[in-house]
């Protein structure tokens, strides 16, 4: 059979806005081919098909949403994140 999954990711150096990155990877068989990346701000492809469903994306509503995901799935993560390890340390 065929393998597709999608790894959401927020990386940060502290709870601020600008010190995080979202990303969102799409996989097929263990092979990356596409991600979205709030620091570049579009969808990059990196096979074939990817290639053409990132400029797809990038040209539809999709590429928005995404850009909305850092403020909206990530800020508030990384806050509870951020404070729940100062209270343990």
């Amino acid at each position: 059979g065929f393998l597709h999954y999608v790894v959401t990711d927020c990386e940060f150096n502290s709870s601020k806005l600008n010190d995080i990155e979202y990303t969102e990877s799409y996989y097929y068989n263990k092979l990356e081919i596409i991600r979205f990346s709030s620091s570049v701000g579009k969808f990059v492809g990196y096979t074939e098909v990817g290639i053409k469903n990132a400029e797809r994306l990038n040209n539809g509503p999709e590429v928005i949403a995404r850009r909305a995901q850092k403020e909206s799935y990530c800020l508030g993560n990384v806050g509870i994140d951020v404070e729940s390890a100062l209270t343990k340390s």
